[in-house]
């Protein structure tokens, strides 16, 4: 067959196995429907819809209240030298690949690996574990955050002043700190703030331990119901509505964090505040621990190794650019994390002034921040009941669409395990309702008098940097050294056009996973037991149940490794050549011989051990 009709037919049959028929949903053909099959995998309706979706699902609190507190703590400035050598060295490597691989086999975050190297398929399992971990307990915040909305609709706001019914006798308003004798002899008796006290004795109702952990908060366990049945919403219909869901939570934020800068900005001390978050201290360098949080916040802000990234990327169309939009994300995404540190520590200079005390008595990171620092620093405003709603509903935002992504990305993964049960009728729909409920039950732990001890264990060793870099590291050893770094270039090249520079391929194949080894020897060699307010120590049994947490994502990789070996035949090598070479060999191999009858002349190719990206070179 001439050159020409070999690449019509291979065009001829993309086009029939792969190509939606027009008027249907995307990826629904007639002859699916008649014959009871699944419809064939959605796309995007538009990039646009992939940006904001990706945009949102890792542009989350913690841009807001993690970043910001980190560069102050670890030397302001000289924080961004560690910053940029993870993110050019790790973050957009690991979050590149990641949408690359959902796109170029157009499957979720497990099913990806079975076509890549099934060897390597207890990545995936280990991402699923992490983000649902992950998505039980960081939708409490917004539970919090909706609870605080809700406050903040009356003229006073309830955590400004003393004399509530949960306040104590020890609650001292903040505006006595500019009485520097009383506050001092005020301070030798451990007085404490209105808005310390609204948090931890009303919103939280906290208890002695996380041995003591109390009846459920209805109030809280019914603002996390409303988030949940709104982020099920968020995710119901697929892309299709996700895709929509995004035009506003994804660019809402924005808005509003530029309103909070420019109002930031134009307080009174806010000069000092902006000063104390950049000012650099180079010998703050030496620190391994510095090193350590730059390495964690580019894992956690880049939102990788959870499977979710390749979920959205699985929608992509096959010749869609990911590289370019992947690079303006990132810068997106950094970008957003340093001007969000101008709009918190403008506001926290503000309040160092208003209390006559120095900043670092006042920055906080995490709920600290979001659900202490800036409700008492939007109490000293003017207009505070506008300032706190404008705040929440931001807070709101940036957490929702991160949360519902998130569980887009775990629903697909779950959903492509099984295709053709779940895509049928509404299965579905219904699969989502399951596992929302279910993580709403496990998340009512955290809803609590104790939920705050038990969220704060979640948090530090389900979804760790620890995790995370252990997954990172198998993902560039099972691409560039197992599956080639050369063959995924070619496959790159083949959907946009062009191979990226050498950056990215020595990036996986050498510079992400040495630092990832290094920063996972010296998180553990740095390792310190979870303390609540540096004051409450957790009993033996709850570290240890944080160790399983930890370690059931992380034993899913040597598992499942273990697992296909001794299912295969063959001496141990063969059994390891056999489970790590790409499945989508015998998939494209199986399709071409189904397809022959596009053919002029009828050949197959059963033979063929290429992916098509190869096929379409040798044929030219």
């Amino acid at each position: 067959m001439a050159t020409k009709e070999k690449l019509q037919c291979l065009k001829d049959f993309h086009k029939d196995i792969l190509k939606p028929s027009p008027g249907k949903s995307p990826g629904t053909r007639p002859e699916d429907e008649a014959e009871g099959k699944p419809p064939q995998r959605e796309k995007w309706a538009s990039k646009i819809d992939f940006l904001l979706s990706v945009a949102g699902g890792f542009i989350g609190l913690g841009n807001v209240w993690r970043f910001p507190y980190l560069c102050y703590k670890n030397g302001g400035g000289a924080f961004l030298i560690p910053y940029f050598i993870f993110l050019f060295g790790g973050g957009l490597p690991v979050f590149f690949l990641e949408v690359v691989l959902g796109q170029y086999t157009s499957e979720g975050g497990i099913t990806c690996w079975e076509k890549i190297s099934p060897i390597f398929t207890g990545i995936g399992y280990a991402s699923i574990v992490i983000v649902s971990l992950l998505n039980v307990y960081y939708i409490v915040i917004l539970a919090w955050g909706l609870y605080y909305l809700f406050q903040s609709f009356q003229s006073v706001l309830p955590w400004a002043h003393c004399h509530q019914k949960w306040n104590t006798p020890t609650c001292v308003e903040d505006t006595l700190r500019k009485n520097k004798t009383l506050w001092i002899s005020l301070n030798a008796t451990n007085f404490t703030s209105p808005v310390t006290e609204f948090w931890e004795r009303n919103v939280l109702s906290l208890s002695s331990g996380i041995e003591d952990i109390g009846i459920i908060k209805w109030d809280l366990a019914l603002c996390l119901l409303l988030v949940w049945v709104i982020c099920f919403f968020c995710i119901w219909k697929g892309v299709k509505s996700t895709g929509k869901v995004v035009y506003i939570t994804a660019t809402f934020p924005f808005i509003m964090l530029l309103v909070l800068l420019i109002r930031g900005v134009t307080l009174p001390g806010a000069a000092e505040g902006i000063k104390f978050y950049l000012y650099p201290d180079i010998s703050r360098l030496a620190d391994p621990q510095v090193w350590i949080d730059a390495g964690t916040q580019i894992f956690f802000s880049y939102a990788i190794c959870l499977g979710a990234m390749t979920s959205l990327g699985s929608y992509n169309k096959y010749k869609y650019n990911c590289y370019r939009d992947c690079l303006l994300l990132g810068c997106l995404n950094s970008g957003t994390s340093f001007v969000s540190g101008f709009a918190i520590f403008s506001v926290l200079g503000f309040m160092a002034q208003e209390q006559g005390v120095n900043i670092a008595d006042v920055a906080e990171s995490g709920p600290g921040l979001a659900f202490i620092a800036y409700p008492k620093a939007v109490s000293m405003m003017p207009l505070p009941t506008f300032w706190a709603i404008l705040f929440f509903i931001m807070l709101l935002l940036l957490g929702l669409d991160s949360q519902f992504v998130e569980v887009e990305g775990q629903i697909t993964s779950l959903v492509d395990l099984h295709p053709s049960f779940l895509r049928k009728g509404y299965r579905r729909e219904i699969f989502i309702a399951i596992v929302c409920f279910l993580s709403y039950l496990l998340g009512l732990t955290m809803v609590t008098e104790g939920g705050m001890y038990v969220f704060q264990l979640f948090d530090y060793y389900a979804a760790s940097g620890v995790c995370l870099l252990w997954v990172a590291f198998f993902e560039c050893i099972a691409v560039a050294w197992v599956y080639g770094a050369d063959n995924i270039y070619d496959a790159i090249e083949d959907m946009i056009g062009y191979r990226p520079g050498p950056w990215m391929k020595w990036s996986w194949i050498v510079i992400t996973p040495v630092l990832c080894v290094g920063c996972f020897v010296f998180s553990l060699a740095k390792y310190k037991p979870l303390t609540y307010n540096k004051v409450y120590t957790y009993p033996d049994w709850a570290i240890g149940l944080g160790w399983v947490l930890a370690l059931s994502s992380m034993i899913c990789i040597p598992m499942v490794m273990v697992i296909r070996i001794i299912q295969s035949d063959g001496s141990l090598i063969e059994r390891i050549k056999a489970v790590a070479a790409p499945k989508e060999v015998n998939r494209w191999s199986k399709e071409t011989e189904s397809a022959t009858s596009f053919c002029p002349n009828g050949t197959s190719n059963g033979g063929l051990i290429k992916p098509t990206h190869i096929i379409v070179e040798t044929m030219m």
